[in-house]
């Protein structure tokens, strides 16, 4: 299995691999920053694919979540489990219920794990966030991350180099 991953990253153009891990769920700008940056990008080439990469999903995750959950939630199988993934992702909301917007704005800002495009969308959907409030602040916010971990990033490549 390793080698198969191996074969299909050296496909790939470092530009592609780093998009791709950028849409991907608790790795998004956070790890495909320095991955991009490790790999020989820029740190703003790194960052804009990044960004980009991350903001893919998106739009799927808020018009699609909730239709999903809904039917999930009506299977034996898996009701509990979406029941606490729900309560868990509504638990890290109380900033967001709280400052709105500005509140979803700095949970997907915070470059921690956990926190991000893919829980900040989930929060909006699940909240019932408009979409055009939704998308300006998640946009913001992961534009404030990108921007912090490119700095971080930078710094630490320096110390370890």
């Amino acid at each position: 299995m390793e080698d198969f991953v191996k074969q299909l990253f050296s496909l790939l153009t470092i530009e592609l691999t780093v998009l791709m891990t950028a849409a991907l769920p608790v790795i998004e700008l956070r790890g495909a920053i320095p991955i991009g940056i490790s790999m020989g990008l820029s740190p703003l080439n790194a960052a804009v694919i990044s960004f980009i990469g991350s903001m893919i999903p998106m739009p799927f995750i808020f018009f699609g979540v909730r239709p999903l959950f809904n039917y999930l939630r009506g299977t034996r199988l898996f009701k509990n489990a979406v029941n606490r993934f729900i309560k868990r992702s509504l638990g890290k909301s109380g900033n967001i219920q709280k400052y709105g917007a500005w509140g979803l704005v700095l949970f997907v800002a915070v470059p921690l794990p956990g926190t991000g495009i893919w829980t900040g969308t989930i929060i909006a959907a699940l909240l019932d966030i408009r979409f055009k409030w939704a998308v300006t602040a998640i946009i913001l916010g992961n534009l404030i991350a990108a921007v912090a971990v490119m700095v971080l990033s930078t710094g630490i490549v320096r110390v370890v180099s």
